[in-house]
């Protein structure tokens, strides 16, 4: 049965990444695989483990008992697991419903209104910058939406709007990389307690900087003119304007409300969700009460209910999925055998870390990421031998790990959350992207890495 789970996880995984030409959405995929996967590893269960049986200190029981203890096993391994994904999931609902509140609200053109310069190296440089840090204060894939829709708005050349936009996927996923909620990959480290907020932010701050403005000053010899932007009539509208106050109101509580989650935990020690669900709940409450002025048509259209049914739904069962196959691997132990076999076969936590995050461009990097943290636990930091002071909390392997996840599916416009929402979105091809953006992106992860390197 070890090897079919494995079989079942390699061939989803195959269509997960060729999503586009099967034309199966990840999130069934995903899905499939996991249940798939937990379901062969209970039918390959055959006895209890040797731990169980000393807890339970039945050393010979019938055939019924021991398919009672089975069950038991199987579901506490199962619910022990769903404990982390749930916390994670949760967090991930609740961020994704502040930002799609403030978007409805236009909370972002009070940023992106203010661009006016239609030279083509400024514009790449303002907005690269604003992407960074909004990645980092929201998240890469929001960001990469947001950004999109204001270059739809700047420039009216479609390849020149899709360098602008290759250029958003590299600064969104680095500005991602150093905040714990600015990238799945972090959130996940961090809500796992390999790494905290305030390490992370510092250690990780420079590097990314550097894995933008690096291919950023590349660029910057390269592009000439300015852009053309399109007619005004050629932009959408929104159909409900919103008062100037509103948008200033609810932007300022949701970027502040997904600031205030770090603080909530390092506050009060528990799971970053329940931050974010105060933020949530917080937000929905100001503005149920601003939406008592509304007519009830507008009502509707502006409350957190209609928000909801906008979030993106499959992008959580995505996840869900992803992970509950991560969990049933590592339940058989494949991921002890890939951890040994990184150790001996590479050597170095640069090393494992460097080839995950080229890794990460092909496949997505919530597995890799999740399958990490399965395949080596945080050591004490008692411990007395060098390789496990690497692991220790905010130890080197798990800073460059989040460094390199975040940043390294960069490198191919499939590797990241922020690159397949621009693909599609955008309509970009695949190899537009390998020729015209991806040597960008590696030089920048590696220029980051060095950095990071010389710092830890």
């Amino acid at each position: 049965m070890e090897i079919l789970i494995l079989l079942t996880f390699v061939i989803g995984y195959g269509l997960i990444a060729f999503e586009h030409s099967v034309s199966i959405d990840k999130a069934a995929t995903a899905l499939v695989m996991g249940t798939v996967c937990w379901g062969l590893f209970v039918l390959g269960q055959h006895s209890p483990p040797e731990h169980l049986m000393e807890e339970y200190q039945v050393f010979s029981v019938s055939h019924q008992h021991l398919d009672n203890i089975l069950g038991h096993f199987f579901e506490h391994r199962l619910l022990h697991h769903l404990e982390e994904i749930a916390s994670i999931l949760f967090f991930l609902l609740g961020a994704m419903t502040i930002v799609e509140l403030v978007d409805k609200y236009q909370g972002f053109s009070l940023v992106t209104n203010r661009i006016k310069t239609v030279y083509k190296v400024k514009l790449l440089w303002v907005i690269c910058i604003l992407s960074f840090f909004f990645s980092a204060a929201l998240d890469n894939l929001t960001t990469s939406i947001v950004m999109i829709s204001l270059l739809r708005k700047l420039i009216a050349d479609k390849k020149t709007r899709w360098f602008f936009a290759g250029f958003v996927v590299i600064a969104a996923n680095a500005g991602g990389a150093w905040s714990p909620i600015g990238d799945v990959t972090t959130t996940m480290l961090w809500i796992g307690g390999q790494i905290t907020t305030l390490p992370t932010v510092t250690t990780l701050f420079l590097p990314s900087l550097v894995a933008l403005i690096v291919p950023l000053t590349i660029a910057s010899f390269l592009l000439k003119g300015s852009t053309s932007r399109p007619e005004r009539n050629q932009i959408s509208q929104r159909e409900s304007p919103v008062a100037e106050r509103d948008k200033k109101l609810i932007f300022g509580l949701g970027v502040a409300g997904l600031l205030f989650v770090p603080v909530f935990k390092t506050a009060t020690h528990l799971p970053p969700f329940m931050g974010m669900m105060l933020s949530l709940g917080l937000l929905w409450t100001i503005t149920e009460l601003l939406n008592k002025r509304r007519n009830h048509a507008n009502k509707k259209e502006f409350s957190v209910v209609a928000v909801l049914q906008k979030i993106d739904t499959a992008s959580v069962l995505f996840f869900l999925g992803i992970l509950l196959a991560v969990a049933a691997l590592s339940e058989v132990g494949h991921l002890v055998t890939a951890s040994n076999f990184l150790r001996n076969k590479i050597g170095n936590v640069y090393g494992i870390n460097l080839a995950i995050g080229l890794l990460s461009a092909i496949v997505d990097n919530v597995p890799l990421v999740a399958a990490s943290m399965q395949m080596y636990e945080v050591t004490p930091s008692v411990s007395t031998l060098e390789w496990d002071q690497l692991f220790v909390k905010d130890g080197i392997f798990w800073q460059f790990l989040a460094y390199c996840a975040g940043t390294g599916g960069s490198a191919l416009i499939i590797g990241s959350a922020s690159g397949v929402a621009v693909m599609g979105l955008e309509k970009i091809d695949f190899f537009w992207y390998l020729k015209n953006i991806s040597f960008y992106a590696i030089i920048g992860f590696f220029a980051g890495a060095f950095v990071l390197y010389m710092i830890l």
